[in-house]
């Protein structure tokens, strides 16, 4: 084979790298900051609960779309009501986890109706919404992985300190990653959240690391910086930019217990351990054996009473 023949290779060859390469940071881009919708593929009606169908602005005024669930038979719970905030790509019920990146992911179905079934019963209220850029609610990229988001939050507690039936003293939250930062970043700008748990809150830039490392190798090294440059282009902010332990810092007298997965190969006990350390009411964490992320999440759906009895404490 000439020289020239083969330089017409390796250009070849490193143009099909290049444009692979491109494809991959603005797959990893657009889910930053416009993620895929998954549709809803339930209702409470499913298992049994009504529900009120509920728009309600964020703090900012994006619309947001959502369920109020009320207790189950008589009032025994004061209007105390629980809040789930989900993650990043999910919407109100979870996660199907039924696309290809869900099969290159390892990612399993997460079903929060099972959790709010279980607070339904225990005679609280259940509040569940779709975050911005999420299920039925309004546009307003880009992510930003519980900044913005926790406007979200605060205008859930503001609807819910409208009605009548809601116990003021009595709104607890769970968040879950995404959903989790939400409420460190919520916390520090009000005093209406009673208790809260933290199912795996993480640090964005180290979570990216990790992410994009099981997912894609040694190559997931390279790409990220340039996944950065673009979400950051887009957004104004560097991912390393985004520390919800500086706003947990913040998060006051409302205690926090926080929720991790032992063998995560996304976040990390230390990143958890360093958030706890850094909101002055934070308990735990807990660890849950698993070797999966998901693992974590499922934790609560599978054993609920541990968050009815951390709630219990505070209401």
């Amino acid at each position: 084979m000439s020289f020239k023949r083969v330089m017409q290779l390796v250009g070849l060859i490193a143009g099909f790298l290049t444009a692979g390469a491109a494809l991959i940071v603005a797959f990893f881009t657009r889910r930053m900051v416009v993620p895929a919708r998954q549709p809803l593929w339930a209702t409470p009606a499913d298992m049994g609960m009504t529900c009120e169908n509920v728009d309600f602005p964020a703090q900012d005024s994006v619309r947001l779309s959502g369920w109020f669930i009320p207790a189950a038979g008589p009032d025994r719970r004061g209007g105390a009501t629980i809040i789930l905030v989900h993650d990043w790509m999910w919407n109100r019920l979870g996660d199907a986890a039924d696309d290809l990146m869900a099969n290159l992911s390892g990612t399993t179905p997460v079903e929060l109706l099972r959790l709010a079934h279980a607070f339904h019963y225990e005679g609280y209220h259940v509040f569940m919404y779709d975050q911005r850029n999420h299920g039925e609610s309004a546009a307003h990229p880009p992510v930003t992985f519980g900044v913005s988001e926790a406007n979200d939050l605060l205008g859930a507690v503001a609807y819910l300190l409208g009605r009548t039936d809601v116990d003021k003293a009595g709104i607890g939250v769970i968040g879950f990653s995404m959903g989790a930062n939400t409420i460190l970043y919520a916390l520090p700008q009000t005093d209406q959240i009673s208790a809260a748990i933290a199912v795996q809150p993480m640090t964005i830039g180290a979570y990216a690391e990790s992410y994009t490392q099981d997912l894609l190798g040694v190559s997931g090294k390279i790409l990220l910086p340039m996944i950065d440059t673009m979400y950051s282009t887009v957004s104004g902010v560097r991912l390393n930019a985004l520390q919800p332990g500086f706003a947990a810092a913040g998060a006051g007298q409302t205690p926090v217990l926080f929720v991790q997965c032992k063998a995560d190969p996304w976040g990390s006990l230390a990143d958890a351990e360093r958030l706890r350390a850094a909101t002055p009411k934070g308990e735990g964490p807990l660890y849950v054996d698993g070797s999966h992320r998901y693992q974590g999440f499922q934790y609560l759906v599978e054993n609920p009473r541990i968050a009815v009895t951390f709630f219990e404490r505070y209401f």
